[in-house]
């Protein structure tokens, strides 16, 4: 497993920790050594990271349990109640994953016992690299499992990339092999399992974003949890503007509107400090029409380039004729994953998938090279108009100028005020500009969801 370190996560294994499960073993093992046990885990444990020392339960679990794998294995069993649920018990399947692979049955067998008390996706893994086809085969009949535990381990344990395990090199190269699974559990009845399958798929758009696609327009998404794993499956193709993603959630067409009063305020601001956009999108279409409302911020590297990030803003049904005002607030502050440079932020507005307003905003105490005014005089970064508009995933070209207006020119008219109801994300900074633009689209409602058989 690989892993970003998080400190205060690896105190869920701290000394503490080790004494209770070596207390638990042996209320279900008398003969348990807690002693020789706590000997080999305990010491250089502050040095250890999360999953290091979760491994290291399980090696000393190894070295202290019979050396018969299926005793040792009908020990954890017992021990699996006892063990607090979630994250702590996953040293149960890392030990069948690292101890099993020669007594397949009896460990697959135990891996579906083990992943309801937290998860064995990462246990089942060395099993998929050693002999892919017939664990499949097995994840298969538990797809239909009646427990949404086992189920969803069908799916998360055969993820081509699934987050702090190794990838599944085979099935990133072809993911057909898991078809059936996701087929099986396209309309399954737990929000735990959808979501599994939902990234799952999301996984494969990173490699074979057709493959996906093509399975998806055969869904029946007028299944509403089919619906919403297609949604959530195409998340990553929908951010970057994939026109065929954007059709399977009703935005596939470009947009009829008019964009007005794009502001970012203020337009310089420094780490810890709140940056405000806002805009009115104003409908000129005869017919309601989905919007898919995303953000991208061009954040300014070291070396003076800049590299962009699409954040999610809004999904919104607008009637002909009708105005909405968006308004999104956020901090501007650094995480372990972002650091900021100081230099011009250019910030795109994404409707259905195309760069429809641009703006920004300036990070720093003096930016003389960059233009743009002290926002304490009041007024704003002087801008540049787009000259037309681009797709999403189209590389937008630096910006060295000083701000900017949209792509059309400015509007000016009241519109009612909007509480965006998107998800707000901490790691994103935010964006600052001017104003305006028009495209066009297809209706709201169920019929985005029909798609011809093929």
């Amino acid at each position: 497993m690989a892993e970003s370190e998080y400190p205060a996560l690896k105190e869920m294994f701290n000394a503490a920790r080790f004494r209770r499960i070596a207390k638990d073993t042996a209320a279900v093992y008398p003969r348990f050594d807690q002693k020789k046990f706590l000997a080999l885990t305990l010491p250089g444990l502050d040095e250890l990271n999360l999953l290091q020392r979760l491994r290291r339960v399980t090696e000393g679990l190894r070295a202290t349990l019979p050396p018969d794998y299926a005793r040792a294995v009908a020990i954890l069993r017992k021990l699996a109640p006892r063990t607090e649920r979630g994250f702590v018990s996953l040293f149960l399947p890392d030990f069948v994953g690292l101890y099993g692979l020669r007594d397949f049955d009896l460990s697959l067998d135990a891996l579906k016992f083990f992943t309801s008390f937290g998860s064995s996706e990462f246990g089942i893994r060395p099993f998929l690299r050693q002999d892919l086809r017939r664990t499949l085969k097995v994840m298969e009949r538990w797809s239909h499992d009646e427990s949404e535990d086992v189920r969803r381990l069908a799916s998360e344990g055969c993820r081509p990339r699934l987050p702090w395990s190794f990838r599944l090199d085979a099935l990133v190269a072809d993911p057909s092999p898991t078809v059936q699974i996701l087929e099986n559990l396209k309309s399954d009845s737990s929000l735990y399992v959808r979501k599994s399958v939902a990234n799952h798929l999301n996984d494969i758009t990173k490699d074979h974003p057709a493959w996906v696609l093509d399975r998806i327009e055969r869904w029946d998404l007028e299944s509403v949890h089919t619906a919403w794993i297609a949604k959530h499956a195409l998340r990553s193709l929908i951010k970057a503007g994939d026109r065929r993603a954007l059709a399977v959630i009703g935005a596939g067409h470009t947009a009829e509107v008019r964009i007005q009063d794009f502001k970012i305020r203020p337009p310089r601001v420094q780490l810890g400090e709140r940056v405000v956009f806002s805009l009115a999108f104003v409908s000129t279409a005869g017919t309601a029409q989905k919007l898919v409302v995303d953000y991208a911020i061009h954040y300014v590297k070291k070396s003076g380039g800049s590299s962009a990030k699409v954040f999610k803003w809004k999904e919104l049904c607008l009637e002909p004729g009708e105005t909405v005002t968006l308004i999104k607030s956020q901090v501007v502050r650094d995480f372990t994953t972002r650091k900021h440079n100081a230099g011009l932020h250019r910030v795109d507005v994404l409707v259905n998938g195309e760069v429809l307003a641009e703006g920004g905003f300036l990070l720093g105490s003096s930016h003389h090279g960059h233009g743009g005014t002290d926002p304490r005089a009041g007024r704003k970064i002087h801008g540049r108009p787009a000259h037309h508009r681009r797709p999403a995933n189209e590389r937008a070209q630096p910006a060295f100028a000083q701000g900017w207006k949209s792509l059309r020119g400015h509007h000016h008219s009241p519109a009612s005020h909007d509480r965006h109801a998107g998800r707000q994300s901490d790691r994103r900074d935010q964006s600052g500009g001017t104003p305006p633009v028009v495209r066009r689209l297809e209706p709201c409602g169920n019929r985005a969801h029909h798609f011809p058989r093929r």
